[in-house]
């Protein structure tokens, strides 16, 4: 495990975050759809209202926050919802819904940290399957940009036993708790920023050089591609999607079948696609195409079906809802460029062209190293990539996500050992 998690505090990676602004499950889908837009993963934490029996003036605990805390809303949440019959026949009232029908109650998917909590303490949360750390904001507090930031405040290493020459003993403060409450830094009541799991990658991509040669590896060498992927046929219904959407990723691939049995993928259904599109118009194609055509597009003259009323943006495909626009809502008929995605073939099933943009899945090869595949993640504000066989006309063979990156980043050097000879082995078996 590299040092740099043991020396960086949660503190460091919340330099110049921006308060967060809670959203509370009384707001409507609408609002929810223009929060979403301006949010990190695709998704929004939701909150319940603080109880009006609570004083103003005293403190919510922790734990009082973390009861208040519902679920994260996502884009796809949102358009499942929208792709409802009674949705479809009555979208004014369908926009007005409160965001506590939609959202799926989940409380351990946030966490509240201290400032001074290691990194690596924080991985192994987000390993677990935490997708956003509560950090209460503070005065003062600089960041730790040296590399014994494990000195936190200056309070850390006061039980440390350094008779042993220069060696520190890290495990003996494994769990102590940060002493930021009674050091010079003071934490401001009641302000929080809110950590994704796409800022700690960020952050770790700038550490690569402490990780060697960990990032150059082969992401089949490390033993990370999860195969427990979830998938669709191209030819099924697209609203098939969400009745086995996965959390994490929160991604189906579609995917067409070979002869010999393989899954091809074409596309994909998932919060990353659907994060800035055209929210109505993509709840109208997924209740009303196949999966093929919701990711390959299909043009004006493809079908004759007009699209109920809604606004279409004018050039980019972003929601006009997403961006805080407003104008009257006119019958459409629906085009690839409806959703937000763009596609130079004519149909589902006809000649296509090699430019799909942002209908496009993003993949990797599992010859891929790490390195390569977090700089794809973070280009493309994806939280995932599929994965195809080297030599192959993009045969599926798994996902790799945010939580698979964690634990590559922070897996022991014997298990990392272990994974390349295991690699190796069965390169041996293939080549036999």
């Amino acid at each position: 495990m590299a040092s740099v998690f043991l020396y960086h505090v949660v503190g460091d990676l919340t330099v110049g975050k921006p308060e967060m602004v809670e959203f509370l499950e009384m707001e409507t889908v609408e609002s929810a759809i223009r929060a979403i837009g301006e949010s990190t993963e695709g998704g929004i934490p939701v909150w319940k209202r603080r109880s009006h029996s609570q004083h103003p003036g005293v403190i919510e605990s922790g734990e009082m926050r973390q009861q208040r805390f519902v679920g994260i809303l996502s884009s796809l949440d949102i358009v499942g919802f929208l792709a409802r019959s009674e949705c479809l026949e009555d979208q004014d009232k369908a926009m007005k819904t409160p965001v506590s029908e939609v959202v799926v109650p989940n409380n351990s998917l946030l966490r509240q940290v201290d400032p001074g909590t290691r990194l690596i303490d924080a991985l192994e949360m987000m390993k677990q399957g935490v997708k956003r750390l509560l950090v209460p904001k503070s005065v003062g507090w600089k960041g730790m940009s040296k590399r014994f930031s494990i000195l936190y405040n200056g309070k850390w290493l006061k039980n440390i036993d350094t008779s042993s020459g220069s060696g520190i003993n890290l495990n003996a403060n494994t769990n102590r708790p940060s002493s930021s409450s009674t050091s010079s830094t003071t934490t401001l009541r009641g302000k929080f920023c809110c950590l994704s799991r796409e800022d700690v990658i960020r952050f770790i991509i700038g550490c690569l050089g402490a990780l060697a040669p960990l990032p150059l590896s082969s992401i089949s060498s490390l033993g990370v591609i999860n195969t427990n992927y979830y998938s669709i046929e191209a030819s099924l219904p697209a609203l098939e999607a969400t009745q086995k959407l996965p959390g994490d990723p929160s991604a189906v691939a579609v995917v067409e079948c070979t002869p010999g049995g393989q899954c091809k993928i074409i596309g994909e259904i998932s919060t990353t696609k659907l994060w800035k599109c055209d929210y109505l118009a993509a709840a109208w194609a997924l209740a009303n195409l196949s999966a093929g055509q919701f990711v390959m597009g299909v043009e004006d003259d493809v079908t004759s079906r007009s699209l109920p009323d809604f606004t279409l943006n004018s050039t980019d495909g972003n929601n006009n809802l997403a961006n805080g626009g407003g104008g009257s809502r006119r019958p459409k008929k629906f085009s690839s460029r409806s959703i937000g995605f763009f596609s130079n073939s004519p149909s589902f099933g006809g000649n296509r062209s090699m430019y799909r943009g942002r209908s496009a899945p993003l993949t990797c090869k599992v010859t891929s190293s790490l390195a390569a595949v977090m700089a794809q993640m973070l280009s493309h504000r994806a939280s995932h990539v599929w994965v195809i066989e080297d030599e192959s006309d993009d045969i599926l063979v798994g996902v790799l996500g945010y939580a698979d990156i964690l634990a590559a980043v922070t897996k022991q050097p014997a298990a990392f050992v272990a994974a390349n000879r295991s690699c190796e082995t069965c390169g041996n078996e293939i080549q036999t």
